[in-house]
């Protein structure tokens, strides 16, 4: 298996690690509705077993349970997964959560982030959202010092623009920037990711597969179907008229796949790893099921016909 360097760090990662979003279960403003917790620790399980080497969790997801889990999963593991979290979602006694950049609360977040994950340092540490935008370089101070001083090992950001990516290298060297992508998101590639090349910054891109949306399993039956606290409920991708094309476009993907062997989420997946400036993708997987959907994303690579299949679908 190919394995990429992650911009300036020592980390040679997998194509594909472990997204533990959906991990954090029910009950908070993002959630995907319930999830078992034993059922998250076998998709870690299963992907580990498969030589996926990282997995990507932030505070806020399920207000720290996700990093709870991480933990009893990667717990007495021959060889620990490197293991990524986040920062700057905080939330209060009311579960409302809310943008903090202020040093010392970036610092109470990681030490609560290392007593979760029951390590003495994180391998990745990200600010989540540039939010508030005004405390971006008060924020990305309080990372470079947390480095410093042997807490995190390489620190990264999320969601961040071009030229909020330039405040903070100003500062500091980024190791690494994880934007959403997907066949059907293309927003980052104009501007962001030919940066990324320009700065050495490493990219690893969330929601290849569109929240779902491209793994072939989603139909509009099983939309309108989503418990009240999934927030794909509320997503304009999920909405129609966008709906019907997205489908349409994981149809495609089912039948390039099934030229493989492979499923549509893991065309999905390889369309993403197609770029040169993307290291390695986030994959949710909430079931050890689901992990064996996707695993084959490890080594799939799509030709460059099927490339220009996926390119000239209409995306209206």
């Amino acid at each position: 298996m190919q394995k990429k360097r992650l911009g300036n760090s020592d980390m040679e990662l997998t194509p594909i690690g472990v997204g533990a979003w959906a991990m954090g279960g029910g009950g908070w403003a993002f959630a995907w509705g319930p999830q078992d917790d034993n059922e998250s620790v076998a998709a870690i399980h299963e992907a580990l077993d498969h030589g996926v080497n990282w997995i990507d969790t932030a505070a806020v997801y399920g207000l720290g349970h996700s990093e709870e889990v991480v933990a009893r999963a990667v717990a007495g593991r021959a060889n620990r997964p490197y293991v990524f979290t986040k920062c700057e979602r905080t939330w209060n006694e009311n579960r409302e959560i809310r943008g903090v950049l202020k040093a010392d609360s970036v610092r109470k977040e990681c030490e609560n982030s290392l007593r979760r994950l029951k390590l003495d340092v994180i391998d990745l540490y990200q600010i989540h959202w540039p939010h508030p935008d005004e405390d971006v370089e008060e924020g990305w101070g309080a990372l470079v010092r947390l480095k410093e001083e042997g807490k995190v090992r390489w620190i990264g950001l999320s969601n961040f623009d071009t030229q909020q990516l330039e405040r903070c290298r100003n500062i500091a060297p980024i190791t690494s920037l994880q934007p959403p992508y997907s066949a059907i998101s293309l927003e980052i590639e104009k501007e962001t990711l030919p940066y990324c090349q320009q700065h050495g910054i490493g990219v690893i891109v969330y929601s290849p597969m569109k929240s779902g949306l491209l793994t072939g399993k989603m139909t509009k039956e099983r939309v309108a179907n989503f418990p009240p606290d999934d927030f794909r409920k509320r997503a304009p991708a999920f909405q129609e008229p966008q709906l019907s094309r997205n489908l349409g476009l994981a149809d495609l993907m089912k039948k390039i796949g099934e030229r493989h062997g492979r499923s549509a989420g893991e065309v999905a997946i390889a369309w993403t790893l197609r770029h040169p400036a993307v290291t390695a993708a986030i994959v949710g997987m909430r079931s050890a099921e689901q992990a064996r959907g996707v695993l084959g994303a490890l080594e799939f690579r799509l030709s460059a016909d099927e490339i220009g299949e996926i390119e000239a679908f209409p995306r209206g």
